[in-house]
């Protein structure tokens, strides 16, 4: 039979407060209640050594004998012995946070040892009879498409059987994660509804690259267009627009075009920029006199700078 460290378990130290037990206890009794875990039974034991090590510390008594003797506890009964036995009326259940019943066999040796009495006589209630517990959160993916989410629009979620209808604003990004609250699972003794955490995976089904709420794009332009100039056609997320270009324009050339990037979330009306990219293209399979005419280009210009 070994030693248990009650403080180990409420993941707290030896010097916490009362409160600081009582807060330890609501979590980690709410992280595994079996109400919360059905059949894991992994979580069911850990909820009984939670309640065993709040069932000590949180009794003044019991911690004092418990912080006292602790790995000595097999001296204890010479403690009882000398007339410092604590009181321990018979009758009253143990104060638990479920409905299931706890029996001897639910606590361990060592808690016997010290303590003594049975699972239904050695505890004095400590108020926590009904406590209230928030329903378990529930988590779902939601998969979109870009162009799904440059615009507000309504989807309807099936969780668990239920229709949730969810307003999608515009920007939302891919990876982030939205809260529904109370749409999670049924709360234990009357307490809250968990919440519904949506993470949203979004597939990005156009030519552009989205970087925030910035776009980028390339946009092919011939030959004869950036050296000459002119004008060219260019696509955005709300439809096209013309750019003209001056003579002599470079490749990789880039442009901005403020406000034609994507919807910045939860700020209607404003919008990132989309940031455009020029890449020349050299035309392939030139004719016998589109040769000639370049080379005559060629000759005039090495001329020019001689």
């Amino acid at each position: 039979m070994e030693f248990i460290n009650y403080y180990k378990i409420l993941e707290i130290d030896r010097n916490a407060s009362v409160d600081d037990i009582k807060k330890a206890y609501r979590k980690m009794a709410r992280k595994y209640h079996p109400d919360l875990n059905p059949n894991d039974k992994e979580a069911e034991n850990k909820f009984k050594q939670v309640n065993e090590a709040n069932e000590v510390l949180s009794d003044p008594e019991k911690r004092k004998k418990y912080d006292q003797y602790g790995k000595d506890w097999k001296h204890a009964e010479e403690f009882e012995r000398g007339g410092q036995r604590q009181s321990r009326p018979r009758g009253q259940q143990s104060s638990r946070a479920y409905s299931g019943q706890f029996t001897q066999e639910d606590f361990s040796d060592f808690f016997s040892s010290m303590f003594g009495g049975d699972a239904s006589g050695g505890f004095q209630s400590s108020g926590r009879e009904g406590v209230k517990y928030k329903g378990a959160d529930y988590k779902a993916e939601l998969h979109l498409k870009l162009s799904d989410v440059y615009q507000t629009h309504k989807q309807t979620l099936t969780v668990n059987g239920k229709n949730i209808r969810l307003t999608i604003q515009a920007g939302v990004e891919d990876g982030q994660t939205i809260k529904i609250k109370g749409y999670g699972g049924d709360g234990v003794n009357r307490g809250p509804k968990g919440d519904l955490y949506i993470s949203f995976v979004i597939k990005n089904d156009t030519d552009f690259v989205r970087e925030g709420n910035d776009l980028h794009a390339k946009v092919n332009v011939d030959l004869y267009t950036a050296v000459l100039g002119g004008e060219i056609t260019v696509p955005t997320m709300d439809g096209k627009v013309k750019l003209k270009l001056k003579p002599g324009t470079q490749n990789d050339t880039k442009v901005r075009l403020k406000g034609k990037g994507f919807p910045v979330y939860k700020e209607e009306g404003k919008f990132g920029n989309l940031y455009v990219t020029y890449q020349v293209e050299i035309p392939k399979e030139l004719s016998e006199k589109e040769m000639d005419l370049f080379t005559q280009l060629s000759k005039l210009r090495n001329h020019g700078n001689n």
